[in-house]
């Protein structure tokens, strides 16, 4: 399926969203080169979107979860099969940013399982163990506030409120059995908000969490453009990079090989003169960049928020420009073999968008494992 921008206008008239303008769907599809399977993928949920999409390597939809809340960012397969989903519950709850649930249903959409957190935003996952941890976030402390470096004056939320970020792990019951607050290992001023444009609503702004092999666990700051990892017993950070090379990154995760792949997004890079994203592959004994992908020029590539990016099991990797719902496929030397965009808009009609938190490549063998595990 190759879809394209239809003009539904007048004669005369040009469609006026710029990416329904310049194509989507299916966009190039080299099949000698790529890695075949499907891709799955939550449109940006605001305010209404609650479908999870897989598409197969030509574009076609072959499977949907209708869920009960509308995305709230991520979506993924696990390794039972199930499909893990953070949802968006509507408002109040007590973080800035969506969130508040997270659940687990099985190849037809049934629930197997729901477990809500006022202050859930961003990201949770199933860990080995079976629990599920959280990324939340509550209101700072004053004296916390007012040490924070970095941001623009005047931009907290009302009455001077910043949120902060901390951990929870929590079993399918409900029971709290690990918490880990980041204002007591960073420090506000060492660790302040790294642009001087970024608001001053929340700090460090956990964006992005994973469960390591040895059950520590990796995390992505996204206002202080730094990914830490965490001893779980302790709660000690013993691993921390920063900016530069950093800048408003996302979903970073550990390969097999033991390097860190992540989504750097490039807001506002402090090496660089200009915005631009690119996916770093990091060596964490050296801190060295190992292998990137880039565009050329740099700029042509850039998705300000959100994005992921996937190592597949022939080396090469799937990339998600969250901000625009572009998925692309490349190689280790970055030729691009797959490029599909997402067809499904949401929002109001002068402003509709199709942005995608995070998209994820899986096998028939991993779809065909889902299906069974329904019965």
């Amino acid at each position: 399926m190759n879809t394209t921008a239809r003009r539904t206008e007048a004669p005369g008239q040009l469609e006026q969203n710029t990416i329904r303008r310049r194509g989507v769907g299916l966009r190039g599809y080299d099949r000698a080169r790529a890695f075949h399977g499907f891709t799955l993928f939550a449109p940006d949920g605001k305010p209404d979107n609650k479908t999870v999409y897989l598409i197969d390597m030509e574009g076609n939809a072959v499977h949907t979860w209708e869920m009960p809340y509308a995305a709230g960012l991520t979506a993924y397969l696990t390794d039972r099969g199930t499909l893990f989903y953070n949802g968006n519950v509507p408002k109040p709850t007590t973080a800035t940013y969506i969130g508040g649930v997270v659940m687990e249903v099985d190849w037809k959409g049934r629930v197997l399982w729901e477990l809500k957190h006022p202050d859930h935003h961003h990201d949770g996952v199933r860990l080995r163990n079976g629990n599920v941890l959280l990324i939340c976030a509550k209101a700072l402390a004053p004296e916390i506030v007012s040490r924070v470096r970095g941001g623009r004056a005047g931009t907290e939320q009302e009455n001077g409120r910043m949120d902060g970020d901390y951990l929870v792990e929590m079993t399918l019951g409900g029971k709290v059995v690990w918490v880990w607050r980041s204002w007591e290992q960073l420090d506000p001023v060492a660790d302040g908000i790294t642009a001087v444009q970024d608001n001053r609503d929340a700090w460090p702004l956990g964006n992005g969490i994973s469960e390591m092999p040895d059950g520590n666990i990796l995390l992505s700051f996204r206002n202080n453009s730094t990914v830490v990892m965490i001893e779980r017993q302790s709660g000690a950070i013993y691993w921390k990079l920063g900016a530069p090379p950093l800048s408003g990154q996302h979903a970073p995760h550990l390969l097999p090989n033991g390097n860190l792949l992540l989504f750097d997004n490039g807001p506002h890079r402090l090496d660089h003169t200009f915005p631009y994203s690119r996916v770093l592959e990091i060596d964490p004994a050296t801190q060295k960049i190992v292998w990137k992908y880039e565009d050329n020029p740099a700029w042509n590539f850039y998705s300000p928020r959100i994005s992921n990016a996937q190592r597949l099991p022939n080396g090469n990797t799937l990339i998600n420009e969250g901000s625009f719902g572009r998925f692309f496929e490349v190689t280790s030397g970055g030729d691009v073999v797959w490029e599909y965009v997402n067809p499904y808009f949401t929002g109001p009609p002068k402003a509709q968008h199709n942005r995608v938190a995070r998209a994820y490549r899986y096998t028939a063998e991993e779809i065909a494992r889902a299906r069974a595990a329904t019965g």
